[in-house]
């Protein structure tokens, strides 16, 4: 286990420029290091992380993106966020999709309220595996 054994929630709220994406992709890196998981479950879930920021941030129109990261022992789970134009939803058929889903064990995009949320979810365990 990690550096405390327990669940846990980090909040995030960065401007949706390209210029902030470095911030979540840290965060993730380290909460996964402390979580246990391999450099390479690491650096995977760090570009994962830059992929659904990269898929928000031209369509979020209040100018912020959020991040929740859920660590819950051996699983971190990250819920990408932005208020999007109304019926916008990502290219599940694009590039920047398939190396997202192609990097976690699972992803899925949900809009609710006009706040469009990518959340995807690796296991410390299932990267040893791998």
């Amino acid at each position: 286990m990690g550096s405390t054994g327990r669940s846990a929630e980090v909040r995030l709220s960065i401007p949706a420029d390209s210029a902030y994406i470095a911030v979540p992709r840290s965060v993730v890196g380290n909460l996964a290091a402390r979580n246990d998981f391999t450099v390479d479950a690491i650096d995977d879930l760090r570009i994962a992380v830059d992929e659904a920021c990269a898929l928000l941030l031209p369509q979020a129109s209040d100018g912020v993106l959020d991040c929740v990261f859920e660590i819950d022992p051996p699983q971190l789970t990250v819920r990408t966020s932005a208020v999007v134009p109304n019926g916008w939803r990502p290219d599940t058929s694009s590039f920047g999709w398939t190396v997202l889903t192609a990097l976690v064990e699972s992803a899925a995009a949900e809009t609710i309220d006009g706040r469009l949320t990518i959340t995807v979810t690796a296991t410390a365990t299932a990267a040893e595996k791998a």
